[in-house]
């Protein structure tokens, strides 16, 4: 069951990372007929779908040859770090997000600041702020966002207006109240599903509350009392039977039957819930922003996607550099959106009409407004887990919270100091 992260798509043919950096043409990477080759790696589904811009970026470039290779979400890491070793990777990389601080820092990514002007495109002010912070490492431009998502909330409005609420809650204490009463049907159904295996599940409600999680100095703020008031809150909907522990319910099904009548997840989620509950009409189920903490407080939410990259070792940057310019044109990327369900990262593109009759994605835009990157710490996947097995041993083993914050604050430092 995934909620929080976009879920993997099977069956995409896997390449080899270093047969992908020979593909394609000739050692000086051109064709036969002089065309220069552009080698393209691009991340689960999106690595499939992406082939079908390149005819029309390829009659706009007559000298660029495009080769898009897809791999796999579940083995894109591993097989990024092996091409910074092996120094053989491709010109034009998807990075999530979350990966850019650690690839940046190890020397993976150009810089790409000497283009801005050339290609307005890839301007900062183009994009979300949230989505900003990502852009950079250690002043130079490493990456620019090609599609995003953030976190809302799917509630079934019916189950909802039976306990009373006819909209959805809009605080801390009413989404822990109207989760309350739906789990008090009984018959196996609960209030709300927390994915708390998600490394990511904790810190938009943290943020919340006001916790730094990891302050500007690169110390984990785990332990302390903001973060620890996280903790105790959603830690409660655990013990008290209202969000379910175990991890092999299906989750759309589920929402549909109304067992999980709540649950947080990505835009990817609205698709499913159309194409496998078409009895579910539009005035049973909705999104809404995650509740903040009181009212009137500041909804917050973890931004994601993938930022679009030029690996170090290529000799086409300038055609890489049109190459994301292209893809990040306001009216390709609502075609992008069409062909993917993808969310733009331009904020131009969503002025489009396209998105004009779609509520629940439109609570995506709002979300976007407020939505934040992951600590822009190089350490970050491993502090996550961290959290993660942290949060799992207060919830199943039973362990005090502050005892295994203090733990967890002590061990995402050690992890935080190792990297420097």
């Amino acid at each position: 069951m995934k909620t929080w992260w976009k879920p993997a798509i099977s069956g995409l043919l896997i390449f080899s990372l270093l047969l992908a950096g020979c593909s394609g043409g000739n050692e000086k990477g051109t064709t036969s007929d002089g065309k220069r080759v552009l080698k393209v790696w691009g991340m689960g589904a999106e690595g499939t779908a992406l082939s079908k811009l390149v005819p029309d970026f390829e009659a706009k470039h007559p000298d660029i040859k495009v080769d898009v290779q897809a791999i796999p979400w579940d083995n894109a890491h591993d097989k990024l770090l092996t091409a910074v070793a092996s120094r053989s990777g491709p010109d034009v990389v998807q990075m999530g997000m979350g990966w850019i601080p650690e690839f940046a820092g190890a020397g993976a990514l150009q810089d790409l600041t000497p283009y801005m002007d050339k290609y307005p495109n890839l301007k900062a002010d183009n994009y979300f702020e949230g989505a900003r912070t990502k852009m950079t490492y250690e002043g130079k431009t490493v990456g620019v966002p090609w599609y995003i998502d953030t976190r809302v909330l799917f509630y079934r409005k019916d189950l909802l207006k039976q306990v009373g609420y006819n909209e959805p809650p809009k605080t801390w204490d009413e989404l822990k109240d109207a989760a309350k009463k739906l789990a008090a049907r009984g018959n196996g159904n609960y209030g709300i599903l927390l994915d708390s295996k998600d490394p990511l599940f904790t810190i938009p409600f943290a943020w919340e509350n006001g916790s730094e999680v990891i302050n500007s100095n690169k110390q984990a703020q785990l332990n302390q009392p903001p973060y620890v008031e996280t903790i105790q809150y959603l830690s409660s909907f655990f013990k008290e039977g209202i969000a379910p522990t175990q991890s092999d319910m299906q989750l759309i099904p589920s929402f549909g039957e109304g067992i999980l009548p709540m649950f947080i997840s990505g835009p990817w989620s609205v698709n499913q819930v159309k194409t496998e509950l078409p009895e579910l009409k539009p005035d049973q189920w909705g999104t809404a922003v995650i509740p903040p903490k009181t009212a009137g407080g500041e909804s917050v939410s973890v931004l994601g996607g993938s930022n679009l990259s030029v690996f170090s070792t290529s000799q086409n940057t300038e055609a890489a550099v049109q190459f994301i310019s292209y893809l990040n044109d306001p009216q390709v990327q609502v075609k992008w959106y069409e062909l993917t369900q993808d969310l733009p990262s331009t904020t131009k593109a969503w002025e489009d009409k396209a998105f004009d009759n779609s509520p629940n994605i439109s609570t995506f835009r709002t979300q976007m407004d407020t939505a934040r990157s992951t600590p822009s710490v190089k350490e970050w996947e491993t502090i996550g887990k961290q959290i993660s097995d942290a949060f799992d041993q207060i919830v199943v083993g039973g362990a005090d919270i502050q005892t295994q914050l203090n733990q967890l604050n002590e061990q995402a430092n050690s992890t935080l100091q190792s990297g420097n």
